[in-house]
């Protein structure tokens, strides 16, 4: 019975067999080799929508309205009628011009024929010098009378076509700050009404000039390559943050740097063919700084933070162990992670399996495709 007890005891002490669990085997990690990548890096910053061309509508003589010949918020083209002001004085002036230099010039032939008379006569000594010299200055002062008439004529013919007050520009106009027999005055400070072009319209963006910088700083020393032809496209996001539908351009930058601000405007200039969007707008402008030839983007499951904040990554080292890099994170882009510093082409960055990892412990690889995880 002894012999019994102890047999059964002995064998409760020995190994397990193949259905026990296996408490040494290497944990399996999901990883993803790091490649270089040649991408465009954008920047996203704030705007406000301004129309490209403003003109606002003032009188250029006195006078009283007598008509408003458009529709608050209609579209108006160039040349058309605004306003009318009451032409009945300027039309008088202008006839009354008319006539003054029709009265000077039926003066003039009579003195022409005097004066070849007595250019004739005074050649042959029948009349003397000086009556000569005063028919010919009665001549040319009437010349210089008709001129002058010829002047005021114009000068009235001028103040009467801006009766009509007219639009300098296309655009759409806004509503009108007087109604017909209002009182008018030339150049007066106030609108009559403003039109606005909004095709294209314009969207001024302001960029930090620390930033601006630290552009420079990277485009000369060769981490980022300029691409005109890319740069120059500009992606619109609307205020509801739906994107645009029509790329903008990039028309310049200022030269000026807003001392308030420190920063300076970049122009972009949007079609804007439906009128979607409207001056005063605020919306995010997405630019590209320029082209990253070798850009090393780890997927964001990849990357964790210690206790102080600081990013670092589990790699499978050239042993087959977990090992800890320490990163310098750029910025996120998409569901991938930008990583300046602490990675190398052909690192492989364990993505899945991380919680069972300690520095050192050896690690079975298995490669996984991080956009199919998202797909799935």
């Amino acid at each position: 019975m002894l012999i019994f007890t102890m047999g059964l005891l002995l064998a409760g002490c020995g190994p397990r067999g193949p259905q026990g669990p296996q408490q040494n085997s290497a944990p399996e990690a999901g990883v993803v080799t790091v490649q270089a990548e040649r991408m465009a890096l954008t920047t996203e910053l704030p705007g406000r929508t301004v129309a490209s061309r403003v003109s606002d509508i003032r009188p250029r003589v006195n006078g009283l309205i007598i008509k408003r010949a458009f529709e608050e918020g209609s579209f108006v083209r160039e040349g058309d009628i605004l306003y009318q002001i009451d032409p009945v004085h300027y039309q008088a002036a202008y006839n009354q011009a008319v006539a003054i230099v029709a009265l000077d010039e039926a003066v003039l032939p009579a003195l022409r024929s005097r004066e070849e008379r007595y250019r004739a006569l005074v050649a042959s000594h029948a009349v003397g010098q000086q009556e000569y010299d005063d028919v010919l200055a009665k001549l040319r002062q009437a010349e210089a009378q008709l001129e002058a008439s010829k002047a005021n004529l114009e000068i009235a013919r001028i103040r009467l076509s801006y009766t009509p007050v007219t639009s300098p520009i296309s655009g759409r106009i806004g509503r009108s700050n007087v109604t017909e027999g209002a009182l008018v005055i030339e150049y007066q400070p106030s609108a009559l009404a403003t039109v606005q072009q909004l095709d294209p319209i314009y969207v001024d963006v302001p960029q930090s000039t620390v930033e601006l910088l630290r552009l420079q700083q990277r485009m000369a020393g060769g981490e980022l390559s300029s691409d005109s032809a890319i740069q120059k496209k500009v992606t619109i996001v609307r205020e509801d943050g739906v994107s645009y539908p029509v790329e903008g351009r990039l028309e310049f930058r200022d030269v000026t740097v807003n001392p308030t601000t420190g920063s300076v405007i970049l122009r972009i200039v949007v079609p804007n063919p439906d009128s979607v969007l409207l001056p005063g707008m605020f919306v995010r402008a997405v630019l590209t700084e320029g082209i990253m030839e070798d850009a090393i983007l780890v997927p964001q499951p990849g990357i964790s933070r210690d206790q102080k904040g600081n990013p670092f990554a589990w790699v499978v080292d050239e042993n087959g162990k977990a090992a800890v890099r320490m990163l310098v994170l750029d910025r996120a882009i998409g569901n991938k992670w930008l990583v300046s510093s602490g990675l190398s082409v052909g690192d492989r960055v364990i993505v899945e399996g991380i919680q069972r990892l300690r520095p050192g412990t050896p690690v079975v690889a298995a490669e996984i495709n991080p956009e199919e995880n998202n797909k799935n």
